[in-house]
């Protein structure tokens, strides 16, 4: 499995906020995220965790959509992607199974690159509550390879970046419990949080390269 030392892997990270500061996004974006190892202090870093908190994006220009779906064969562009951004970043463009424009997927090709070891999230939903929600559901299903890691670490919402939140980030001075001991905190019982913390490490040995998971709630 491709790694980084932890310095390259905060530049990483860094490089992610001051592109979605600097740049149109396909949707708006409010809030980024890190958790797992790059906020456990780790090094090397086996594979970089972002999180990020997009709005969901409601008739942009959805006047515009037959236009996209005539070009490049994508529905739903101005719906639920910007009209604006997939004209100037058609190489990003990204769809759903089915056809439609995917807002996670355009976010993952924009920010990162394919042989990259990064994992992104994208949920409507605060990191905060969608870990809670994502437990719960987990739980009552057993397939806790759905569960997010809670050991996260905000460094940029609703366009202020945390500075204090990256250098300790670069340092690896946050403090934070073994993952079994986390998933208690948030009501798995001892047994379950064993067993889900090695499902979710057996799931991250099979990763490689870059990679994205949609979520809304």
């Amino acid at each position: 499995m491709a790694e980084w030392d932890r310095e390259r892997a905060v530049d990483r990270v860094e490089h992610v906020v001051e592109t979605v500061e600097r740049e149109q996004m396909p949707v708006p974006v409010r809030e980024i995220w890190v958790y797992g190892d790059i906020a456990l202090g780790l090094d090397p870093v086996e594979r970089l965790d972002i999180y990020l908190t997009k709005d969901i994006l409601l008739h942009d220009d959805a006047d515009r959509e037959a236009e996209f779906v005539e070009e490049y064969g994508i529905e739903s562009v101005g719906k639920t992607v910007r009209a604006e951004w997939a004209d100037a970043n058609p190489e990003y463009l990204r769809a759903t199974s089915g056809g439609h424009a995917a807002p996670e997927k355009c976010l993952a090709a924009h920010l990162l690159g394919d042989d990259e070891p990064i994992h992104l999230e994208v949920c409507n939903a605060s990191f905060e509550d969608n870990v809670k929600q994502r437990l719960k559901g987990a739980l009552a299903r057993e397939s806790y390879e759905e569960i997010l890691d809670p050991r996260g670490v905000c460094l940029w919402m609703e366009g202020t970046r945390s500075t204090e939140a990256v250098e300790k980030l670069r340092a690896g001075e946050f403090v934070f419990p073994t993952l079994p001991d986390a998933l208690e905190m948030l009501g798995a019982d001892a047994e379950t949080a064993e067993a889900a913390a090695d499902t979710l490490a057996g799931s991250r040995e099979r990763q490689e390269g870059s990679s994205v998971r949609g979520d809304v709630i």
